[in-house]
């Protein structure tokens, strides 16, 4: 039922109208003659908070607000993929096509296009009886992605009516049925969902299987599950943007849903120029086939920058509920914070922790526990795995919004700002980051990898803790005193670092290393420590061993052997042996 009132308060992004005694929270409302999009925040009597998402100068009291009725929902169907949404999923290229670069307030085009053809094969049969989340029809959304159709949760019943396999837009009806009151629901290719309710599930499961991104230092060091939720806080400059950019471009989701909220525009214009011109490792076609971008940026309206992580989680839930794996990328929940702060402090609430509103820890909560690996109701898995990015002002991780994202997290990404200008990336820190999905995925890479892979991950940060215990007695009376045992773990630690957790995304073999690789670097450090550490033990000092230049050969590693040559790293344990031996003779 519609409803319209009258404006009797602007207050920037914040409208006050009353009239509206028969509206619901959550409500989408039209405001003013240019029928601006906003969203009812808290109804007191018959007057309503709205939340615009749109430029409100010009507005004044006496304007008209009229409600839809409906709480804001995006538009799920075929043609969402290689798209550009902004953050209530308005199509930029589309209205780039009728207003230019420069979006005009109260612009609106469909989410999708109504009038492209979609080849559809319908995969029931009159008299059949379907269930929410049953797939009903299939069609090739793009070169690597099948558009699978579902029943929407709310629907159930027996069909009556198929359309012929053909082509349709998103709007024609391809199957009717009659549900158990005799109600009839006819389905198209496409449905709508409220942005801020999780789709339902047949069941969480607990993630069999980590997600493969090509970064060493996650991948082996700091894992995250499919379908888990991490966090990457760093300051300005530590690399949190161009890691979720490594991540997007290299993981084994299926699905990359990338959210810029509130950051800068370029960022977002860069993902989308090398996105398109990626060629992505699964597919050989371009990565965009499977990525979706919605870019809310620092200079589009704050209110919108709030909805658009809700808009990029529930384009993952549905990609998700087809069977899929998705990752999302949210950029960053900062801004998305600042965002919910604003609106809070126009609705004169009462401030908590530096401003922030005192329902932040249950927003964060909301949105990270919407990540999860789970049993859809067709029966298929599927998992949407959270990446959020946090930045902390002056690199300061006791702020509330990383602090309370720490307490949703179980993976924890901390960028170093000292890494970062030493040109260490990724900038992740070793020491303050941490996964708790390891144990977790024990299993898997013991099966999948090698059943030595955790022991071996292990013993590097037991290594790299041993350097950073070192480092503060060197601080203090320099490396010269320190005994050839422990002078040689600096110096394995300086291999780690330099050879294993650093690495360069634009080197071929570089910026995305297969687990088999990881595994086989892990495998030549440790075996080069243990010969060393052996030679130690027999009294030969450090500077014989660091004279043979062994060490720096093992950091080159990771340039000197392809991706698809793992049995080159026999002829490093050769030549290891032969450091051994040349050592042995040199000072017998």
């Amino acid at each position: 039922m519609k409803l319209s009132g009258t404006i009797t308060k602007v207050s920037g992004p914040l409208v006050v109208a009353n009239g509206l005694a028969d509206a619901n929270v959550s409500d989408v409302v039209r405001v003013g003659e240019q029928r601006l999009i906003g969203e009812i925040l808290n109804m007191t009597g018959d007057s309503a908070s709205i939340q615009v998402y749109e430029e409100t100068s010009g507005l004044g009291p006496g304007a008209k607000v009229e409600t839809t009725g409906m709480p804001l929902s995006v538009e799920l169907g075929p043609g969402m993929l290689e798209n550009i949404y902004d953050g209530i999923q308005r199509p930029l290229p589309a209205i780039e096509s009728h207003m230019g670069s420069f979006i005009e307030r109260g612009a609106h085009e469909p989410s999708l296009d109504t009038a492209a053809k979609w080849d559809v094969t319908v995969t029931v049969k009159a008299g059949d009886t379907l269930t929410p989340g049953q797939i009903y029809a299939t069609c090739p959304e793009t070169p690597a992605i099948e558009h699978r159709c579902m029943v929407p949760p709310t629907v159930s019943g027996t069909v009556t009516w198929v359309a012929d396999n053909g082509s349709y837009t998103v709007n024609e009806p391809i199957v009717k049925l009659t549900d158990a009151k005799g109600k009839e629901h006819t389905l198209t290719l496409c449905q709508k969902w409220p942005i801020r309710t999780p789709r339902p599930s047949a069941e969480r499961m607990t993630s069999p299987r980590p997600l493969i991104t090509g970064q060493r230092v996650i991948d082996t060091m700091f894992p995250l599950a499919k379908g888990g939720a991490a966090a990457i806080p760093g300051g300005f400059g530590t690399g949190k943007t161009m890691t979720q950019h490594q991540i997007a471009k290299w993981c084994d989701a299926d699905i990359i849903i990338y959210v810029g909220c509130g950051e800068r525009g370029n960022e977002m214009t860069q993902a989308l120029q090398e996105f398109s011109e990626l060629v992505d490792p699964r597919t050989g076609k371009s990565l965009m086939d499977r990525t979706v971008l919605i870019a809310n940026t620092s200079n589009m309206p704050v209110a919108a920058r709030e909805a658009s992580i809700y808009t990029g989680i529930t384009l993952a839930e549905y990609y998700r509920d087809m069977g899929y794996h998705a990752a999302m990328m949210a950029d960053s929940t900062s801004r998305w914070a600042e965002a919910l702060r604003e609106i809070s402090g126009r609705l004169e609430e009462m401030p908590a922790d530096e401003g922030y509103p005192a329902y932040l820890p249950s927003r964060l909560a909301e949105f990270y526990e919407r990540a999860g690996y789970v049993r859809t109701l067709n029966g298929a898995e599927g998992s949407v795995s959270v990446i959020g990015a946090v930045s902390p002002q002056g690199n300061d991780f006791s702020e509330p919004v990383t602090q309370n994202t720490k307490r949703f997290v179980r993976c924890f990404w901390g960028l170093d700002k000292s890494l970062a200008y030493a040109r260490h990336f990724p900038a992740i820190h070793w020491l303050t980051s941490y996964s708790e999905y390891l144990n977790d995925l024990s299993h898997w890479y013991q099966d999948n990898v090698s059943p030595k892979f955790v022991d071996y991950r292990n013993r590097l940060m037991a290594l790299l803790n041993q350097e950073s215990s070192l480092l503060e007695i060197v601080k203090l009376i320099g490396s010269d005193v320190l005994p050839d045992d422990q002078k040689l773990v600096l110096e394995i630690a300086r291999v780690i670092r330099l050879g294993f957790l650093q690495q360069n995304a634009f080197h071929p073999d570089d910026t995305c290393v297969s687990m088999e690789k990881q595994f086989l670097m892990m495998d030549t450090i440790l075996y080069l420590y243990k010969q060393a550490r052996t030679l130690v033990t027999m009294g030969h000092p450090m500077s014989v061993l660091k004279s043979e230049n062994i060490f720096d050969r093992v950091i080159a590693i990771k340039y000197d052997v392809p991706n698809n040559r793992p049995e080159m790293f026999a002829q490093y344990h050769r030549d290891i042996d032969a450091f051994y031996q040349h050592v042995l003779e040199k000072n017998a």
